[in-house]
């Protein structure tokens, strides 16, 4: 096939002055985001830069994550299911190979992968694939970027962090702050996802040679806290006063115009109630900031968009728009409890060039002032909030469930892929049912690249996925199955079937996606052969794929420590 792709892509492609026959490949994918958020996949949110690339090319509307972040960054780099490559659940060790909180050496990046073949290769943005975000020496530095194939890296190594000053901020191996970093120096108070976006236009405006490259962007953006700049939220003041219900209402029938789901369609129940909040200002606040948060990432998608076209190469780049998982349930920070701004620093200054690491979430601000939590107005620096499980239901409109469930509401994501030379439909939509394991296969095929088999003496397991190349002509895939765990939420897709449970203790339910993508009758027992015969499949894919469902893994790790 992939033989077939490449003599497509050199009979339509036009001269260029790299080798024309490989496209660029952009994989960008933001973070904490539910499926309906973006306006091409039915939200109210101003993303025009993302509707473009839709508009002038594909929309996947079954395409999967893992319902997780790092188990999803480790998937997506490897192609492989994320308990194969060692990342089954967090950045940390549980004493199983499925869950030692590192990339193994059994598997390889994209990166790894497409180097030999000619690629350049460069990674911005959120890594989260590695314990050690605070190394002690160069050794603990053996899954970062650098040492997993990419020739340059900015970005944070760890998870979530402030968008106004990152913890573990990193150019290449060296860590760096805001201020002391001599590649970057903005023109305004510095953002994290404006960062992400103007390294990642400054690496595509310094790539030199005719060779192609492979980027991977990451966006920390709309992960908590809510951090955005306050022109992009007075764009949104207002947007959110009705409440719930009416935005989920009109996403669902925008959704259903653009026939991105069926249209007999039919809403999950609404969590939230409107009428019981108490400070409504306060909860429209957290979804107005959210939105002006993934605004600022459609903006900064769109100057990426045009350092590409201005190189003459925006035709000829592969691009990928996805999200890590569904909307975010988590309280991130949400209370009752007022926090208002002392008046003067409560905590001494740190440094501008004082590298401070300080887990998920920080105590002061550099200029001394406490960061607050609970019931605060989101945006600042020294807030650090969520937008709550209410609004991540309007994110997953019309689905169930949330990030970490594997629920439609937790795995479902859009797939925007553009790439003019390479696809001839434009603003289509393509209903296969496809996963993150897809990409690698995918990137191996239009590359021309070959997949090792080993390196540095290891053995690489093979891939799991297959390349997008034919549903990207309309055709279909041979696919046995598509598969999840996370934290004992599983689940096993054969066709438009879907046996899914929440919890090592939930009992298996049984969904015909082709009717009811929103999972609202559970056919398990109409169907019990049908469920067992799943059963059975997910169990067989648990064994060889290093699943040990929660709280096992838990459980062996204890035991393993005393």
């Amino acid at each position: 096939m992939k033989y077939l792709v490449r003599l497509f892509i050199l009979l339509v492609t036009p001269a260029f002055a790299k080798d024309a026959s490989r496209p660029n490949i952009v994989i960008i994918m933001s973070d904490d985001m539910g499926y309906s958020d973006i306006g091409c996949y039915g939200g109210e949110i101003q993303t025009p830069v993302l509707d473009g690339l839709a508009a002038n090319g594909l929309r996947f509307t079954q395409f999967y994550n893992t319902a997780r972040c790092c188990p999803t960054r480790a998937s997506l780099l490897t192609g492989l299911y994320p308990h194969q490559t060692g990342i089954g659940h967090m950045m940390n060790d549980r004493g199983l190979d499925g869950y030692r909180g590192e990339l193994n050496r059994n598997c390889v990046t994209i990166a790894e992968a497409l180097k030999p073949g000619g690629y350049s290769t460069y990674c911005v943005g959120k890594w989260h694939v590695t314990s050690h975000t605070n190394p002690s020496n160069d050794a603990e530095k053996f899954n970062w970027p650098l040492q997993r194939g990419f020739d340059r890296y900015y970005g944070i190594i760890n998870g979530a962090s402030s968008l106004w000053d990152p913890n573990s901020l990193t150019r290449g191996n060296k860590p760096i702050t805001r201020e002391n970093d001599p590649g970057y120096k903005p023109s305004e108070p510095y953002h994290f996802t404006d960062a992400i976006s103007d390294n990642a236009v400054k690496f595509v405006k310094e790539h030199k040679g005719g060779n192609p490259f492979f980027m991977y962007v990451a966006y920390t953006a709309a992960h908590w806290p809510m951090h955005a700049r306050s022109r992009d939220i007075a764009k949104y003041d207002g947007k959110y006063d009705q409440g719930y219900v009416s935005v989920r209402r009109a996403r669902l029938e925008r959704m259903k115009k653009m026939g991105l789901i069926d249209k007999d369609t039919k809403m999950t129940p609404t969590v939230g109630d409107w009428s019981q909040v108490i400070d409504k200002e306060w909860e429209s606040a957290c979804m107005e900031v959210y939105a002006a948060m993934v605004d600022q990432m459609d903006q900064g998608i769109g100057r990426l968009v045009r350092a590409l076209k201005a190189r003459g190469e925006l035709d000829n780049t592969l691009i990928f728009f996805l999200q890590d998982n569904g909307g975010c349930a988590e309280n991130g920070g949400r209370g009752s409890k007022p926090f208002p701004r002392p008046e003067k620093p409560t905590f001494e200054p740190i440094g501008d060039d004082v590298i401070h690491y300080f887990g998920s979430v920080p105590k002061q601000t550099r200029d001394g002032y406490p960061v607050r939590r609970g019931h605060v107005m989101p945006g600042p620096e020294d807030t650090y909030i969520g937008y709550g499980r209410n609004w991540a239901n309007v994110s997953n409109t019309p689905f169930r469930e949330y990030k970490h469930w594997v629920h439609e509401g937790g795995v479902s994501t859009p797939l925007i892929v553009h790439w003019p030379d390479g696809i001839a439909a434009k603003n289509k939509l393509r209903r296969e049912p496809s996963h993150l394991i897809d990409l690698m296969a995918t990137c191996i095929d239009v590359s021309g690249a070959t997949y090792p088999m080993k390196t540095g003496g290891e053995s690489i397991k093979p891939m799991e996925g297959r390349s997008l190349a034919p549903v990207f002509a309309g055709k279909s895939l041979d696919r046995e199955a598509i598969y999840w765990e996370h934290e004992g939420n599983r689940a096993v897709r054969v066709g438009n079937w879907k046996l899914v449970a929440k919890g090592r203790q939930g009992s298996w339910e049984l969904y015909d996606l082709n009717v009811d993508r929103v999972e609202m009758n559970d056919l398990s027992e109409k169907y019990p052969e049908r469920t067992s015969k799943l059963q059975a499949m997910w169990q067989a894919y648990a064994k060889r794929a290093n699943v040990v469902p929660w709280p096992e893994s838990k459980k062996k790790n204890k035991n393993k420590k005393k």
